[in-house]
C-alpha cells in the first residue's frame, strides 16, 4: 500500500520535519538548528532547546509540506519522536503532532529517535541484512545487529558518555566553541592525524563503550603538561596552536581506534555483510573514512547516511514511520513520551 508520511523530529536541539513517500522516497527535510542558541553556554540547554521548538515547529512543518507540494490532505499518518530525549522538547513534538493529526483524522505512529539512526542509511542504500550499525551522537553511542526493518538487537552502548559528548566536553577544556566535533577535526587534519599522546582505548575487550573516562584522561595530561590549571578551570596554552592540533588529533584517532575496536570484536561473533556508520558523529570525514578502509579490509560493505540525515532530522522519522505504516504498527493517542 502506498504512504505519504510526515515525520516531525524535537528530541534535543534540532527542529524537523519530512515528508516521505512509499514512490518518490524524500520529498522534504526541513530542519531548524539551534546550535547559535546553545554556543554561548558550550552546550545544549533544555529550556533553550524547548522554548525554540515551540517558536519554530508550525512553520518547519508548513515548510516540509509546501517543499513536497504536499497538503495535510495527502498525508496518510503523521510519525513523531517520542522517545528518547530531552523531555521538554519531545513533549513540544508530540503535542503538536497530536493536535495536528487530530484536528485533521490523521493516522500517528510513535518513533524511538534511535530506531530513526539504526535504518538512517537506509533511506539512500539497499543495505543487506544483517548488517552491524555504529550510532553515534552527542547524546549515543550503540552497536546494534540489524536483522531487518523494526528487527534489531542491541549488543552494546555507552556505560557514561557519547562520543559526541566527548568531544564537545574536550572541546569545552581547549576553548574550542561549540559544538566541539567539527573544530577537533579541522585541528586533526593539520596535524596529519597522528596519535602524539596515546590517550587509553577503554574497554577494548567489551562491546560497551566508555568516553567519560577518555575525557578525564585527557583532562589530567593537560595539567601533566602544565596545559590546564585545574583549580581554576583555565586552558594555559591558548596561543600554542601546535599543542592544541595534537591533542585535538590524538583524540580523533583514538576514538575511531575505540570504533575499530567494536567492529573487530563483532566480525569475531557475528555474520553480517556490512556496517553502517549513522548519526551526528558519522559527518566526522576522518572516522568514516578509517572505518569504510577497516570494513574494506575485513570483506564487509561499509555505508553512511548523507550528512542531511546523519545530524537529528524529519526525514529518519518519516521513513521509519513509513515502514510501521506498512505494517500497520498504528499507535494511539493516549501515546506518551519517554526520555
Amino acid at each position: 500500500m502506498n504512504h505519504c508520511i510526515l515525520g516531525i523530529e524535537t528530541s534535543c536541539d534540532e527542529t524537523a520535519a519530512s515528508v516521505y513517500t512509499t514512490e518518490e522516497g524524500v520529498l522534504s527535510n526541513e530542519i531548524f538548528s539551534q546550535i547559535a542558541l546553545h554556543t554561548p553556554f558550550g552546550g545544549v540547554v533544555p529550556e533553550i532547546a524547548s522554548r525554540s521548538h515551540l517558536e519554530k515547529i508550525a512553520p518547519i512543518v508548513a515548510s516540509a509540506l509546501d517543499k513536497a507540494q504536499k497538503t495535510l490532505d495527502d498525508i496518510t499518518a503523521i510519525a513523531v519522536t517520542s522517545t528518547p530525549g530531552l523531555p521538554g522538547s519531545l513533549l513540544v513534538g508530540l503535542s503538536f503532532a497530536k493536535g495536528l493529526g487530530w484536528a485533521s483524522h490523521k493516522k500517528l505512529i510513535g518513533i524511538n529517535h534511535l530506531e530513526g539512526h539504526i535504518f538512517s542509511a537506509c533511506i539512500e542504500n539497499s543495505i543487506p541484512f544483517p548488517f552491524i550499525c555504529i550510532t553515534a551522537s552527542g547524546g549515543h553511542t550503540a552497536l546494534y545487529l540489524v536483522h531487518d526493518y523494526g528487527n534489531y538487537t542491541l549488543l552494546g552502548q555507552t556505560l557514561d558518555d557519547a562520543a559526541g559528548e566527548a568531544f564537545d566536553k574536550i572541546a569545552k577544556l581547549l576553548n574550542f566553541p561549540y559544538p566541539g566535533g567539527p573544530v577537533i577535526e579541522k585541528l586533526a587534519q593539520a596535524a596529519a592525524f597522528e596519535d602524539y599522546f596515546r590517550y587509553p582505548r577503554p574497554l577494548p575487550h567489551s562491546l560497551n563503550f566508555s568516553f567519560s573516562g577518555l575525557k578525564t584522561a585527557v583532562l589530567y595530561d593537560l595539567v601533566k603538561q602544565g596545559a590546564y590549571d585545574l583549580t581554576h578551570k583555565l586552558f594555559l596554552r591558548n596561543d600554542d596552536i601546535t599543542f592544541k592540533q595534537q591533542v585535538a588529533s590524538s583524540l580523533l584517532v583514538c576514538v575511531a581506534d575505540c570504533f575499530e575496536q567494536k567492529l573487530s570484536l563483532v566480525f569475531k561473533e557475528h555474520a553480517i555483510q556490512a556496517v553502517a556508520f549513522v548519526g551526528g558523529v558519522a559527518c566526522n570525514n576522518y572516522i568514516k573514512k578509517r572505518l569504510e578502509a577497516f570494513c574494506s579490509q575485513n570483506q564487509k560493505k561499509f555505508f553512511s547516511p548523507s550528512p542531511a540525515y546523519c545530524t537529528d532530522n524529519g526525514a529518519m522519522i518519516a521513513f521509519v514511520g513509513h515502514y510501521k505504516a506498512q505494517q500497520e504498527m498504528w499507535s494511539d493517542y493516549t501515546l506518551d513520551i519517554a526520555s
